[in-house]
């Protein structure tokens, strides 16, 4: 009888390490760039649902994301919003796991009518995720730099921890304008977009996806990034303005 209940016990104990074991093994640790956090959300209900495989997601900025990735952070997938910060974290990447997965583009939200990105001058306040760090800035400086006005318009600039920081002070009614992707100026409340930038000095944005060298499943973490790429996925990215054609 002791030795039936010794059995019994020690059989539970054992499937639940087991079961403990299995969800770890397809618990991912996915760092995204903040200007992704709703289209991914959305992605990744839809992808426990189908695939029964968790999936938590930490958003920020790209740059802050791959400092914590080589600082050593349990991260498995990496989604920056820029190829720069991705090559920043290539000696972390796995073996032919990175790909191009999205692209997009800068605009101008405002609470005021603008007519073009030359009314920025006028502007008092103009938002900006941090020019020298954040890959949304970054672009909006560099492409400021090529048309001659990023020395007029920096001492008016209020930076930001991420895109969705600059989009907030604008809506908030901290800045008067902000320069975003355009994916983030779908989400604002009370800006509107009041130009697209586009041209040669526009910038070719593009999001790069790798899983990770440590990930701890690596064949889950290559699941969730080929799921990325589906077509079930790409329709919520092109839902979230999105362009899906960066391949």
């Amino acid at each position: 009888m002791a030795g039936a209940v010794l059995y019994q016990a020690v059989r539970k104990l054992f499937l639940l390490l087991l079961m403990t074991a299995c969800a770890q093994r397809s618990h991912l640790q996915v760092a995204a760039a903040a200007s992704l956090q709703d289209a991914l959300r959305e992605i990744g209900a839809n992808y426990e649902a189908a695939r029964h495989e968790h999936v938590d997601f930490a958003f920020g900025g790209s740059n802050v994301l791959a400092r914590q990735i080589l600082a050593g952070a349990p991260i498995d997938v990496f989604l920056s919003a820029d190829e720069v910060t991705m090559d920043s974290v290539s000696a972390q990447i796995a073996p032919r796991s990175r790909r191009d997965l999205l692209s997009n583009e800068l605009v101008i939200v405002s609470l005021e009518p603008l007519r073009d990105v030359g009314d920025l001058q006028t502007v008092k306040r103009i938002a900006l995720a941090d020019p020298n760090a954040v890959p949304a800035g970054v672009y909006a400086r560099q492409y400021l730099e090529r048309i001659g006005m990023w020395k007029a318009i920096q001492p008016r600039v209020i930076p930001s921890d991420n895109v969705r920081g600059a989009l907030a002070a604008v809506d908030g009614g901290n800045a008067d304008a902000a320069i975003v992707y355009r994916t983030d100026a779908m989400l604002a409340r009370r800006a509107r977009i009041a130009a697209v930038i586009g041209g040669p000095a526009a910038p070719a944005i593009r999001y790069p996806v790798a899983v990770l060298r440590h990930a701890r499943d690596p064949a889950a973490a290559r699941r969730f990034v080929e799921y990325l790429s589906s077509p079930a996925a790409s329709a919520v990215f092109r839902k979230y303005g999105f362009l899906v054609d960066a391949r």
